[in-house]
């Protein structure tokens, strides 16, 4: 290891030499693997970024041969969990963790007949980029009716990135008090709760976290194949069917996008179309964007992209779960809110400058589901 770039909650960010000279940029979990220090050799997975996968494009880090030679304990800390949870099943970095849900929890008698999410709002998105927005739409909507910022829980299921630490978005606004809690569920881990499933991730954001709202999204780096059933955020379909199988609230939120070159992507995304209209059964509350002259990034392109979106998300309301369409108006002030979050606001590498449309269709949804807890 050469170097120590940096590092937040559960990540030491490297830059690791090769035996050829080269330096690369490599992320070691020390829950994993143990903490790695300048000057020690370190076995590397470098799959990913020899591909150069845009959010994946790092070498891990699987082992130190530095620290087992020295007789030290890997993952010491996730070993010693009381739980029997098994995460990443299987595999050679499977992690052991106590689950919110299992007997050894002391939440377990809570969540054990637990069957309801009493109403609370949940809202749904494709990528892991719509977090930072949707919650500030929630807050904005908040402020400007005069009550507190809502307490939101993020359900991370496990389309993406699998150790929650990966996400420094989910760190920074856990940091800035923006969400309460990270619930992973499914074979994601790392979470300040773990849940075996996405209905026993949101009812533990509902009972244990007393989450006012809740976000479900995958982690980073979502996957698909440019066909119309093999990508990651099919799921969002299915975490709508749990919310309302749980009695809680569906804010379906869109994938919209003014940048994206890929004509599949671009407007409304058919990931939205299928994971919505096809694999919900449920019906949701589907939020569009509508865009007004006196936002800062307004002009014709804008306005013609979101009328696109209006018209093909209509078909929504006829897909089999009946879903109903909500238009949220973005103001200057969402859009002021959206440039003062904690982190900065990226999806596919875009800023909200350069695909604001991807940005407001989240941070729309946002905003819904903090009105709908206004009553």
């Amino acid at each position: 290891m050469a170097s120590l770039t940096r590092s937040w909650q559960g990540v030491q960010e490297l830059r690791v030499r090769l035996g050829d000279g080269d330096e690369v940029p490599a992320l070691s979990y020390p829950l994993l693997t143990g903490e790695v220090a300048v000057g020690d050799e370190v076995l590397l997975n470098v799959s990913a970024y020899e591909r150069s996968l845009g959010t994946g494009g790092f070498a891990l880090v699987v082992a130190s041969p530095t620290r087992v030679r020295a007789g030290e304990q890997a993952a010491a800390s996730v070993v010693a969990s009381p739980g029997h949870l098994v995460k990443a099943r299987y595999s050679p970095s499977q992690a052991m963790v106590l689950g919110v849900d299992e007997q050894e929890s002391g939440h377990h008698a809570l969540l054990r007949d637990a069957d309801s999410l009493d109403g609370t709002p949940v809202v749904v998105a494709d990528l892991h980029s719509s977090l930072p927005a949707v919650v500030a739409g929630a807050r904005w909507a908040a402020a400007e009716s005069g009550r507190p910022a809502p307490v939101v829980a993020y359900v991370m299921t496990d389309g993406g990135a699998l150790p929650a630490w990966f996400s420094r978005t989910a760190a920074a606004l856990r940091e800035a008090g923006w969400i309460a809690a990270t619930v992973t569920t499914g074979q994601s881990f790392g979470g300040d709760l773990e849940a075996v499933s996405v209905h026993s991730g949101l009812l533990a954001a509902h009972l244990v976290v007393e989450a006012d709202l809740v976000v479900v999204t995958q982690g980073p780096g979502n996957l698909g194949t440019g066909t119309r059933w093999g990508f990651s955020g099919v799921s969002a379909g299915e975490a709508v069917n749990a919310t309302a199988t749980l009695g809680g609230r569906p804010v379906a939120a869109l994938r919209v996008s003014g940048a994206d070159e890929r004509a599949r992507h671009h407007g409304l995304s058919h990931h939205s179309t299928t994971a919505y209209g096809r694999v919900a059964l449920a019906a949701a509350d589907v939020v569009v964007p509508r865009v007004t002259p006196d936002l800062p990034v307004f002009d014709a392109a804008l306005e013609r992209l979101h009328e696109g979106v209006r018209r093909d998300a209509a078909a929504l309301a006829q897909a089999p779960a009946r879903h109903r369409i909500v238009e949220v108006t973005v103001t200057p002030g969402l859009d002021e809110s959206l440039r003062s979050t904690p982190v900065r606001l990226s999806t596919m590498g875009r800023t909200l400058d350069q695909d604001p449309a991807a940005f407001y269709a989240a941070a729309a949804a946002g905003v819904h589901a903090a009105r709908l807890l206004a009553g």
